[in-house]
């Protein structure tokens, strides 16, 4: 196994840190950067850092993405690297609607500035980065397939997303570079984001404070635990795509548990879980989201293998044992 360094944006962030924690236990050099941004709590990314910093062959840089100055340097002192995992990103459907601009510089001149140093790298293997299950957009059709269109995106995270996708296959048609995009479908898991379900539930749940459920409980996601999702990203790593005849070498992937779940099991299983019930605040729908996901992973699964094998049963358990842990909260 090659142990030249390989970068991940986004280092501190959820799947960021799972990543990291796989490549470093199979042996590998891992680079991050970060910019520990406050969108939440940046003591929980600290706390990412700090576990992967047990590992001698880890070493992470703070610094924005969107900086090209910033990046040269870390190309420069670093680098170069030639396999580059870019899951730094500004996320969340919701906070979209607050705070714009940030969407378009973290996620789309971030992406540019990584794809622009990928290809200046003498001898670059592959650019995989983060999209999103939000491409689908409004689509009615499910299970979620990568050959569906995406012209119709209904939140302006979603649009920066399909950006980065379009911009992807521009610099991999002019320029050769290697690039795999993966559609993330709601991601979970210990050491999660406090602006997802989970998160969110269980802090309420165990505070005695309502949680907030949209669309009236009518909703569906197609829950994916991250050690599968990790799976999937390295997967997707081993497997660059070439360029066949006018093809470009980029593609697109799905990554989901290929299961749609009722919210409303979600939410019995963390009561279940944490011994008390939950104080349900029914919402109505929120603009930008969508009532169901669910992801075809067929192409994901030809390619790699991908299988994931981890049921909301299983996963729900996981995240909150260590929610308890990491907050110090007795049974």
């Amino acid at each position: 196994m090659s142990n030249a360094p390989i970068l991940i944006t986004g280092a501190a962030g959820f799947i960021g840190f799972h990543t990291a924690t796989r490549l470093l236990q199979a042996g590998r050099s891992v680079v991050g950067i970060d910019n520990l941004n406050d969108y939440y709590d940046p003591a929980l990314k600290e706390a990412r850092l700090q576990q992967l910093d047990n590992f001698a062959e880890f070493q992470c840089v703070q610094g924005d993405i969107s900086d090209k100055a910033a990046m040269e340097k870390l190309w420069a002192e670093k680098g170069p690297f030639k396999e580059v995992i870019h899951l730094a990103a500004q996320a969340g459907v919701r906070y979209s609607l607050e705070n714009p601009y940030s969407y378009i510089t973290s996620n789309c001149m971030g992406h540019l500035t990584v794809m622009e140093m990928c290809r200046h790298t003498e001898g670059f293997k592959h650019l995989v980065y983060a999209s999103s299950s939000s491409v689908y957009g409004g689509n009615e059709k499910l299970p979620y397939a990568v050959e569906d269109p995406v012209d119709h995106p209904i939140s302006l995270y979603a649009a920066t997303k399909r950006a980065d996708e379009l911009m992807s296959h521009t610099y991999s048609h002019l320029y050769d570079i290697p690039q795999t995009g993966l559609r993330f479908f709601t991601v979970y898991g210990p050491w999660g984001r406090p602006d997802m379900a989970l998160f969110i539930f269980t802090k309420a749940i165990i505070e005695g404070r309502p949680i907030p459920v949209f669309n009236n409980g009518e909703m569906k996601r197609d829950f994916t635990y991250v050690d599968d999702i990790v799976s999937g990203i390295l997967g997707a790593l081993d497997h660059p795509p070439v360029r066949e005849g006018r093809k470009a070498p980029c593609r697109v992937l799905n990554i989901g548990n290929n299961r749609s779940e009722r919210l409303m099991d979600f939410v019995e299983l963390i009561e279940k879980e944490l011994g008390r019930k939950a104080d349900i605040n029914f919402l109505p729908l929120q603009p930008g989201d969508v009532p169901e996901t669910f992801a075809d992973i067929r192409a994901i699964n030809e390619l790699t293998g991908y299988k994931p094998t981890t049921t909301i049963a299983e996963g729900i358990p996981r995240f909150v044992a260590w929610y308890k842990d990491y907050y110090n909260i007795e049974s």
